[in-house]
């Protein structure tokens, strides 16, 4: 393992951070704290109490998740994008660097900042709600599993867009809004037995309920298929990485 090129990259992505702290950083928190104003303060006062917990708490999980989801991808994508932009891709495809190597320094450098942004949200929701984690531990599993995955999808997007238009295609025509319908705001308790049934075949629901599990106790499935599908994505993310790196996909044209 060459841990000088890993950190050399790593410090790299990270210190891009500094120089984009308002788009970063900034941006996504006072986004998500107008969804606590609008959603936690004007709505849920008017909503009743889902599962023992008040609306305002209840959605803290679903915003945060929203924000992993949207800036692992964002973070990933373009980190790996503007070297094929800029011709630099060949250099460090040439260079004494292994395959797990670059994956691992930009994968590692993404979600780092997408957890980060993640604990910044949730200490953001403290000032608005009132929160507690009932197993702390899983919490942090689920956040590590996700931001993971996450930033591994938004690497495979990085090297499939040909154009900056494309880096957004994905996280904005798809993952948003399988976000949104994924219970970030409600449960899918709430809905007819019809609707329930399709929200299943969304992918998100599993990752949130089980996030929100972490800090209720709340599911709206099991917290063990809920795991198993977050291991799945990051399996088949990482297959499709090593594809992508063993065929030379977008890479060697």
């Amino acid at each position: 393992m060459n841990f000088y090129a890993v950190r050399a990259i790593y410090r790299f992505e990270i210190a891009r951070t500094s120089r984009t702290l308002m788009q970063s950083i900034v941006s996504p928190v006072i986004s998500t704290s107008l969804y606590f104003i609008v959603f936690g303060s004007a709505i849920g006062s008017r909503m009743p109490i889902v599962g023992g917990v008040s609306y305002g708490a209840f959605i803290v999980p679903g915003l945060i998740m929203l924000s992993l989801l949207t800036q692992s991808i964002s973070n990933a994508s373009f980190a790996i994008y503007f070297p094929k932009f800029t011709g630099t891709i060949y250099e460090l495809l040439s260079a004494p660097v292994s395959t797990m190597e670059i994956v691992l320094s930009y994968v590692g450098a993404a979600a780092t900042k997408s957890i980060v942004l993640g604990i910044i949200i949730l200490a953001t929701a403290g000032l608005f709600v009132p929160l507690h984690v009932e197993h702390p531990l899983w919490m942090v599993a689920f956040l590590l599993l996700t931001a993971t995955t996450f930033s591994l999808i938004g690497f495979i997007i990085g090297i499939w867009a040909d154009g900056f238009e494309k880096l957004q295609v994905i996280p904005l025509l798809i993952v948003t809004p399988l976000t949104f319908l994924g219970g970030s705001f409600y449960s899918i308790g709430m809905l007819s037995p019809f609707w329930r049934t399709v929200a299943l075949f969304n992918p998100v629901v599993y990752l949130i309920s089980g996030f929100r599990w972490s800090f209720y106790g709340l599911a709206d499935v099991g917290v063990g298929i809920s795991l198993g599908v977050t291991l799945g994505f990051l399996l088949v993310s990482m297959a499709i990485v090593g594809w992508i790196f063993k065929t030379g996909y977008r890479l060697k044209t």
